[in-house]
This record gives C-alpha cells, structure tokens and sequence, in this order.
C-alpha cells in the first residue's frame, strides 16, 4: 500500500510562475479579447440563447478552438482527458474490443451516463460492450474518437444533469461537439510524434476547407491518423527460461480514417442544414501468451508458444438532416432526421483452435490442421431520431425578460445485432460435438473455439430493435434584475421498458456585478442500453469428466436469467443537485465553484462472474447448492448477466479559475487552474435472485471498480505565454490514486502523480505555423505493481498493474506539428 500523496504542482510550474512575476508587474491589463470570450454564447444546458457562460444557470466548459488547436492531442478522447477538468479517459490493454475504444467518463460517472451532442444533435452509441476487468464495465458508451480534431470548432462541457432537456444518459452531463462553419479557405496539418521509448510512432494528417453555398456553407474535414504500439510489458519469469517480454502491454497499433462534413444553406426563408461523417477504425493488439507447454497451444505449429493477436475494426457513420425556420414573431422551429450506425468486428490471427487440431479422424490418427486466423463476429448498433422542436419568447408581464419557453417531441429506434463468427472460431472441433473426448498435447480436454478471443456463435446471434417517444417542455427568464429562473420537463415512453417522467429546476441569483450563485434540481434516468439487453458471448470449455461446458454472458429473458430469478433491465433512475458561484471581479478574470450529489437507483451492472457453491463438485440437492444444480441443468460452468443490482452516490466539487492579462509589448498571459474532487460509493446491492446473494451477484471486487477506480481528485495548473509570433503553454495535471484488485483478488493503491505538458509554437507568417513540444515531459509513470498484490501477474509481465491507469504507462511522448492556414 503506497502512502497519499502531497498534492503539489511541478517543479517547472512554480517556476514558470516566479519567473512570470516581474513582466506581470510592469504593465499588467486584462485582456480585451478575453473579457469577450467569457460572453460566449453556449448552446447546451439552456435554450435560451441570450445566455452566455458566465450567466448560464448551470456549469458549462467552453473548450476553444486556440485552446484546441495548442494542445498536442490527436484523438478527441485524450483532448477532454488533457482540457476538461471533470472527463476521465483511462487506458485499457489485454481487453479485446476495449483496447481500441477506450471508455470516457465525466463526473466520475459511467460512460453510458453522459450524453453526447454534435451540433446539439443526439450522437448514436458504439456497438461494443465493455465486458473485461476495466473502466466502464458493462457499459456502451459513445466512441468520440470517432469525431475528427481538425473538424471541431469548439467543445461544450455541461456538468450538471439534463435528462429532463435531453432524455436519456443525461445523468452525469452533456458534452456538445461544435462542428466548424468553413466558408472560404481552411487549414491542413501534419503531425510527428513518439514515446521517449521509441515506440508509438504516430502519424495524423488533417485537412478542413469550406466553400460557399449561395448565402450558405459548406464545410468538409477529412483526417488520417497511423498510431504504432507501445509495449511496457515486463520480462515473465513465470512461463519461459530464461526469462524475456512475451506480452504486448500498452497502446494498440491504430489506423483511423474520418471525413466528415457540416452544411447550412438558406432556401427561401428556411434554412436546411447536414452534418455528419464516416470512420473507420483498425485495431492490433494481443491477449495472454500460451507458453510451449500449455495445453492450448500446439508444438507442432508453436513449438516456442505464441501471442494471439486480436485484429479488431470499428465503422461508424452518421448523417442528420434538417430545416429550420421562423414563425410569428421571436418564434423558430427546427425539424431532424438523424440516424447513426456503429460497427465492432473482430477477428483473430497468429493462433489456432487446439480441438480443431486435435480432433480424431475417422479410421485413426488426428486431423492435425487448424487455420491460424478468423472472423470472430461482428456486432452492430444502429439508431434514428427525428425531432421537432420550436422555441421561442412570451411576453408574461413578469420580470425583465420575456419568458424564454422550447418545447420538442423525439422520436428514436435503436438496433442491436450480433453476428456469429466463422465456425472454426467457437466450435469444438469440426463438429461441435460435445460427446467426443478431444485430448490437447498434455492429455487433457482440448479447448474449443479460436485461442485469444472465442467467436460468437450461432446461438448468440441476435437482431432486435426498439422504439421509444419523448416531449419535452422548458422555460426560463429573469423574473427580477438579480434572479433566474428555470424549469423543464420530458416525459418519455419506451417500447420495452415503459413509461419515465423526469424534471429539472434551476436557478442563477446575482448577488452584486461580480458575485453570482447559481443551482439546480433534478431528476434523471438512464433507459437500460440495447445492447446491454441482448449481449451475449459463449466460452467453451471441457470439464473433468470431458463434458463440454458453457461459460456465457446471459442475455435477459434467457433460461438462466429465469433460473436465477433475474428480471428484465428496467431504466436507471437519478436525483442530483448541484449548487456553484462565480465570481467576476474584474475583465479577465473568472472563478466558478460547483458542489454536486447524485444518486442513482438501480444502476446497471455487469455482474461478478458466478460460479458453483464452493466444494460442490458432488452436490445434486437444490437446496444444498442451487447454484451448481441451476449451471449443471444448463450445462454451464460459470455465468455472468446484466441486472439492476446496485444503488451509487457520487458526490464531488469542481472548481475552475481563468486570468487573462495584458502585458508590456503587446504580449498576453491566460492562467488557467482547476480542481475536482469526484466520489462514487455503493449504497445498496440489492438481489433479485433467490439464490444469488447480493455479495456473489456483485462482489467486493466490483464494488473496488465502482468506486476507487476512477481519481477521487484531479488538478490542472498552467497557462499559456503569447508573445509576438510565439505562444508558449504549459500545463500541469494532478491525476489521484486509485486502487484495484480485480485480477488478483489483493487490493492495491496507485499513488497520485503529476504530470506535465509544454508546448512551444512559432507563426512563420499568418498562413504557417509549427508547433513542438511534449506530453508528460518528465516521463512519468504510475507505481508498479507490488509483489504481494500483483502476483502472479506482475512476473508475467504486468509492471504497472491492469484494470486501473488513470493516465496510461507509455511515459513521455514529444510531438511536432505544422498548420498552414489558406
């Protein structure tokens, strides 16, 4: 157990900030174009658009496009990990489809409890299921790399709940991508960058243009991205002598294709409007080593043993549609039809399906021939949603404004399919027999199925869908100089779940011009996901006696799930509250602070994997070990299944401050710090299993998941230097501990670090423009992995532990980036 942490800021930050000390007092003004930008104009958490940030009734980031273009990010999940102070996006390795789509989180909430928007549009979630040991499990949140960086004109972050607004997932917050609006001209860049390792090699190039339609726009994006793998894996001692790396620890080798586009061209008096993209997405990585004399692997073939290797694809496009208009006087209307599709392949290469291999032949001997690669399956996640929605202002004779009102109907279906895998990709042999005793190299039961990453099987396949209608009413104004008053309402209808009514009420109270408080109330749900209803994955094994058993993830409705007595997901349901101010005590300088409770009930769970009583082998009495005779009756040995198992509480603080001034010589200085302290505890673990204790359905492991995985604090420290054509930023990032115990059972703490990013960029004219600088400059890197909590896995390899890296293990990576503007 490692010892907390001081909280405290780099060496070079302090510096940087005493050295900045004399230039600030020789002529330090606010500066003008910041002052501005606190007015901007946000788009999500109100309708009413006269709001700007600062007088929005809820927390709301603006992430620009300077802010956007000085980071060194290349994937939009990394930029929110680096900018966004509350946005978690914690690395996975070892985790089949998770190593390419890696689960984002906000407020410390599930990945599946924060709604994502482009252009204030709802965005389609992945067709993935995170199913390992690792954030998000049991989750399918929204892959938002599948958004391109050079596309974006700005990002907004809105902290608070918004089901009510917004429908579903809402529970955690909003985050709004902002496409640009190009009409003329554009900008192309490349970039270079590596690990202080010599690996990750990263290639992106990207490219944004507009062109002018009539009195409209057209503008289109396109980007490529080559990401070379990184490896921290240390020697296994354990399973070759002497001993060398024989695992792949780290980021995935990736190849990302994106074109996208954004369109507005006025027609009349309407306006139409089309935005969306196409991606795709190409994955490497590998699962556990099978050493020489393991029964899973095949001497004759392997005869030194080998690395599975997952290759793993992910398609993705979208396209919305819309017209937008005015009516009577200070009212609009906006009409969409938007629809999303998502698709996961994988498929297994450099491995071998053993009892293919060894399976008898007909007149004696073995087969002796496996193929060495496969389709695996395919999953699928399509949705459509078309909304209407008007807006606009009523003359109530209250206060100083109008009242401010919008009102909307939703309608959306979501889809879910998975498509089995090639034969030799699950089955037991050529015939999936079970009867057939099928010995491996030691004698023992062969395995069935592909090594690495066992396919789905015909009996996992599924094609369902599901509708669901949702209107929604919201209002706001200033009912006197000082106060802010809003409230909004949504009920929605679900095909396979029912009916849900959520509300939200929120205020803003201007204590004088530099004080203001700000709160709300609401409550939330979260309707279960389509693909959390139908997932199912089979692994085939062969117990003691030779008899083929099941290991499976058991949809609802299934004859398990009625065995145990387990209902169907019902919704998630929230209430949260959320209470801040902001202070602006002069141009260019902001503070807000915002405390916040949610509570969830029913959270959706991806259970503990459960298995047979404990020393039950000979048991056959119901009452003595049900759960070894309900698996035995379905010839299983172990389940795991979606279920509405737990209640949670999330408390936690954000607190965020900005200063921007003018300098002697024209030069400008942006500090920027934050901090967030997030905490997620289980409530309740509730069983709707007669059989199944709380504690098995959802053990002391997950709960450690749930509420110690994710950085109770997180801090940011730095500022940005612009000096003639040169800009200089900084910036520190405080990431807390976290513990796990997920693969050992023996919990472990991973101490705090800070870690640090410079960049340096210089305009060689207004057009050109080269940036270099680097990630985690110092190269730091989480604890390793003790020898009591970590063992056996820390001697295969695991130097730094597993299920847990708030910021990854690849150490430093410096980069270099050319923009030329035209």
């Amino acid at each position: 157990m490692n010892s907390r942490p001081v909280l405290r800021p780099s060496l070079l930050a302090v510096a940087a900030a005493l050295a900045a000390l004399p230039a600030l007092a020789q002529d330090a003004k606010p500066a003008d174009d910041k002052a501005k930008s606190l007015e901007l104009v946000t788009v999500t958490g109100s309708r009413a658009s006269i709001r700007s940030v600062a007088d929005s009734t809820s927390p709301v980031d603006v992430i620009d496009g300077a802010t956007i273009a000085a980071s060194g990010a290349v994937e939009l999940g990394r930029l929110l990990q680096e900018l966004a102070p509350s946005f978690n996006f914690p690395q996975s390795f070892v985790s089949d489809g998770t190593d390419l789509i890696w689960p984002a989180s906000l407020r410390g909430m599930g990945p599946d409890q924060v709604l994502v928007l482009v252009n204030g549009k709802r965005r389609h979630q992945q067709a993935l299921v995170n199913v390992q040991q690792s954030i998000g499990r049991g989750s399918a949140g929204t892959d938002i790399n599948t958004i391109p960086v050079s596309a974006i004109e700005r990002i907004e972050v809105l902290r608070d709940g918004a089901s009510a607004q917004y429908g579903s997932d809402a529970i955690a917050g909003v985050i709004n991508i902002v496409l640009k609006r190009t009409k003329e001209g554009g900008s192309a860049s490349g970039e270079y960058s590596q690990t202080s390792k010599g690996d990750g090699d990263s290639w992106r190039i990207g490219a944004n243009t507009g062109f002018r339609v009539g009195n409209g726009f057209l503008s289109l994006t396109a980007e490529y991205l080559d990401r070379g793998e990184t490896n921290r894996a240390g020697p296994d001692s354990l399973r070759v002598s002497p001993a060398k790396v024989t695992q792949r620890i780290g980021d995935a080798a990736t190849k990302s294709k994106l074109l996208w586009l954004n369109a507005e061209v006025p027609i009349d008096q309407l306006e139409f409007y089309v935005f969306g993209g196409l991606s795709s997405r190409e994955g490497n990585s590998s699962g556990f080593y099978r050493s020489a004399g393991d029964g899973r692997t095949i001497p004759a073939l392997y005869p030194n043993g080998f690395l599975p290797t997952l290759l793993t694809t992910t398609d993705d496009w979208s396209l919305a549609v819309g017209l937008r208009g005015q009516f009577a006087k200070e009212w609009s209307w906006d009409a969409s039809l938007n629809q999303g599709h998502n698709q996961f392949e994988f498929a297994s290469s450099n491995t071998a399906n053993v009892s293919w291999y060894y399976e008898p032949k007909p007149g004696g001997g073995i087969y002796a021939d496996t193929p060495t690669s496969a389709k695996d399956g395919t999953l699928r996640f399509r949705q459509t949603t078309a909304n209407f929605d008007v807006k606009g202002q009523l003359d109530w004779g209250i206060g100083k404004e109008p009242l401010y009102v919008a009102a909307g109907a939703e309608w959306r279906t979501d889809g879910f399919q998975i498509v089995a895998g090639d034969p030799v990709s699950y089955a037991y042999g050529r015939t999936n027999n079970g009867n057939i005793f099928i010995a491996n190299q030691t004698g023992s039961a062969a395995a069935a199925g592909i090594q690495g990453f066992p396919g789905f099987t015909p009996g996992t396949e599924v094609d369902k869908s599901r509708h669901s209608l949702g209107v929604y009413a919201d209002a706001e104004s200033s009912v006197t100089d000082s106060l802010v008053l809003g409230a909004a309402m949504r009920f929605e209808d679900y095909s396979d779940f029912g009916k849900n009514a959520t509300g939200k009420l929120s205020m803003r109270l201007r204590a004088n011009e530099a004080v203001a408080f700000r709160g709300s109330v609401n409550t939330g749900f979260r309707a279960p996901g389509i693909q959390q209803q139908y997932f199912s994955q089979v692994s085939t094994t062969l117990g003691a006696q030779g008899k083929l058993t099941d290991t499976v993830t058991a949809r609802q409705g299934s004859p398990l799930a009625a065995a145990f007595g387990i209902q169907p997901l019902k919704d998630e349901r929230s209430k949260s509250a959320t209470l801040g101010m902001t202070v602006t005590p002069a141009p260019g300088v902001s503070l807000t602070a915002d405390f916040y409770d949610i509570r969830v009930k029913d959270r959706i769970v991806f259970s503990s994997e459960i298995g047979p009583e404990a020393n039950s082998d000979n048991c056959v009495d119901a009452k003595v070990c049900p759960v070894r005779v309900i698996l035995r009756g379905l010839n299983l040995g172990a389940a795991t299944l979606f279920t509405n198992a737990i209640d949670t509480k999330t408390t936690g603080a954000d607190i965020v401050g900005q200063y921007t001034m003018k300098l002697s010589g024209g030069d400008t200085l942006q500090m920027d710090a934050s901090y967030s302290y997030n905490k997620t505890k289980v409530t309740a673990i509730h069983s709707q299993s007669s059989v199944l204790a709380s504690s098995v359905l959802f053990d002391q492991t997950q709960r450690t998941l749930i509420q110690e995985a994710l950085p109770h604090h997180r801090a940011m420290l730095g500022g940005t230097w612009r000096t003639g054509a040169w800009r200089i930023n900084l910036n520190n990032t405080y990431y807390g501990e976290v513990s796990g115990q997920g693969f050992t059972g023996v919990k472990q703490t991973w101490s705090g670090k800070w870690l640090t990013d410079l960049s340096v960029g210089y305009k060689f004219s207004k057009q050109f423009e080269v940036t270099a600088g680097g990630q985690n400059i110092f190269n730091v890197y989480p604890d390793k992995w003790s020898d009591a909590a970590g063992f056996p896995l820390n001697a295969l390899g695991f130097t730094y532990g597993w299920e847990t890296l708030p910021f990854g293990l690849n150490g430093a990576r410096y980069f270099v980036r050319g923009k030329y503007s035209f």
